[in-house]
């Protein structure tokens, strides 16, 4: 059959990128055999949509939810991203955190169908052909984890797979990234969760974590393997660990175009909520003090960008780190400490503090910034210190999910009698104290690398620098209104995140052309470039057959309806 196969029938019908259920009109399904095979009367998207939706609103637990969606994908992925775009703020919680939390802690248990690139380091010296298994050839992200510390949650191994598949499908449901450039892919290096190890269906590599050179070597082949079969690729990197997030992103940095979420993305969306915070407090940022919960990779990549921001209004880069310190476990982060190579550019000259109350009444932050994935370490006695030194306290409690924040909005509401400017990493619902009704910002990712992908794809960037994500945050903090910052709401609604990411790709594509970091020439208005690029969920995107016979991915609308003419 020299390599074709029957592209009608029931092959339609299990092909997730070309299936249309019972969308298929009565035209479609005599000319591919689909007669008989599908309920009588044919039915448009809308109507899916709204027969998937009531099926969700009659399961009551979130991970079954969860499943139904992933299933979904797996077997009509048009619809699957019509019913997220249909309400994004009803459904990112959903696809991603909190519920993709719960759903990497039971991957093993709860796993039904294959989606994505495995990559176990027993193939190391062969990941490229790996790679190349991949059906489709233009491959513009990869998402990459190796599961070591998934959300809060920590060493979870293969299963943290559902964290690249949940930021991909955010990635086109949210900034109009075409799902078919995008791949998820999970480095099996072990584990040393030994729950896992000693679980008869866990389903990855039954060792310890491999550490070291070989690990190294690992994730380079990786880099180069990508590099080859996918040259205008950007990886973003997910979930690594700390000794592995900071230098695997220090050596591809200014190699290949790449980012990692953790470090810049959450970096971002932290600046973006201080942006509009300052919108609540009246102040500049550059008058800030920033008092840290957590030292790992985030919490040096937020302070990091905050001082390249406030050095854009007057101080060098090393003045403004000052004024952003860092407490973990053991205590203030001083010069004294022995501290990794990329905690020290935030070492304080300071005596030691060994309490966060005692290092607030010390240091008099104007914020505090929870990364620790500790709950409940913003308890009343630190939210009552912030509100003594300050009239309108900033608080970030952004650890993820739900179940790791550092507070809860009603206990930084209620402690702080109503003051405080908050937002945390996981949602929390409206509420009212003191009479005033509030609406809890989600310093959520969401906001920041979905827009940064689709302005990487739109240009064809060759790499992402720091700046792109300054650039992000203000353009994020810029769409908050007075209406919004009235109730305490510090970031764009949700249920807009499309508009607002394809904003936030317009504002860091002018970036990405100014600096001549863009792979296309600068079209007269990037704005229409952008929504030129913008993935729509339309089955008439998608051509059920190719002249060769083979069954193609899927194509740009007007390609389609050329080909179909």
């Amino acid at each position: 059959m020299g390599g074709s196969f029957d592209a009608t029938g029931q092959t339609l019908l299990r092909d997730p990128h070309r299936n249309r259920g019972t969308a298929f009109t009565e035209q479609q399904r005599a000319k591919f055999g689909l007669e008989g095979l599908l309920p009588p009367v044919p039915t448009t998207l809308d109507h899916q949509v709204s027969r998937i939706r009531l099926q969700l609103d009659a399961i009551s637990d979130d991970l079954q939810k969860y499943l139904l969606l992933s299933d979904l994908q797996a077997r009509n992925e048009t619809l699957f991203y019509a019913v997220l775009m249909s309400d994004p703020a009803a459904f990112m919680p959903l696809v991603y955190t909190p519920t993709v939390g719960e759903a990497c802690q039971k991957f093993d248990h709860i796993f039904h169908s294959a989606r994505g690139v495995y990559l176990p380091i027993s193939a190391k010296g062969r990941v490229k052909a790996l790679l190349a298994n991949w059906p489709q050839k233009d491959v513009r992200f990869i998402v990459v984890t190796d599961g070591e510390r998934i959300l809060g949650l920590g060493d979870l191994g293969v299963g943290g797979m559902g964290i690249p598949i949940g930021k991909l499908a955010l990635y086109t449901a949210c900034a109009g990234v075409p799902p078919e450039v995008c791949l998820p892919v999970v480095l099996d290096v072990g584990t040393n969760n030994a729950a896992l190890l000693d679980d008869p269906l866990y389903l990855g590599l039954r060792q310890e974590r491999v550490r070291g050179k070989a690990y190294d070597g690992f994730v380079d082949e990786f880099v180069a393997a990508v590099h080859q079969l996918y040259p205008r690729c950007c990886i973003q990197w997910e979930d690594f660990a700390n000794i592995n997030a900071v230098p695997i992103l220090a050596r591809t940095r200014n190699a290949v175009c790449t980012f990692n979420d953790d470090i810049q993305g959450t970096a971002s969306i932290a600046l973006a909520g201080i942006y509009a915070a300052l919108k609540i407090t009246g102040k500049k940022l550059v008058d800030q003090r920033f008092l840290f919960l957590g030292a790992g990779s985030a919490a040096t990549g937020i302070a990091e960008l905050i001082s390249r921001a406030m050095a854009m209004e007057g101080p060098t880069i090393p003045e403004a780190r000052t004024r952003n310190h860092l407490f973990d476990a053991e205590g203030l982060l001083t010069a004294t400490r022995d501290l990794m190579d990329f905690q020290k550019p935030f070492a304080t000259e300071h005596a030691p503090i060994k309490t966060f109350v005692e290092a607030i009444r010390a240091l008099k932050p104007t914020g505090i910034i929870g990364v620790s994935t500790v709950p409940k370490l913003f308890n009343q006695a630190v939210i009552e210190a912030m509100s003594e030194i300050n009239e309108r306290p900033i608080i970030f409690p952004y650890s993820n999910p739900t179940s790791r924040s550092e507070c809860t909005a009603e206990e930084a509401y209620a402690w702080s009698k109503g003051k405080a400017v908050f937002a945390s990493g996981s949602p929390f619902p409206p509420l009212t104290v003191n009479g005033k009704y509030l609406v809890p910002g989600q310093g959520n990712n969401v906001y920041i690398f979905p827009a940064m992908g689709m302005a990487v794809y739109a240009t064809e960037a060759r790499r992402v620098v720091d700046e792109m994500f300054i650039e992000a945050a203000k353009a994020v903090a810029e769409q908050v209104g007075e209406e919004s910052l009235a109730v305490g709401l510090i970031y764009p609604p949700q249920s807009k995140i499309l508009e607002a990411s394809l904003h936030v790709a317009e504002r860091i594509a002018g970036y990405i052309f100014d600096n001549g970091l863009a792979g296309v020439t600068r079209p007269e208005s990037i704005a229409a470039l952008i929504a030129s690029k913008a993935y729509k969920p339309l089955y008439e995107r998608i051509q059920l057959v190719s002249d060769s016979g083979s069954p193609p991915m899927a194509v740009d609308i007007r390609r389609s309806r050329k080909l179909h003419s």
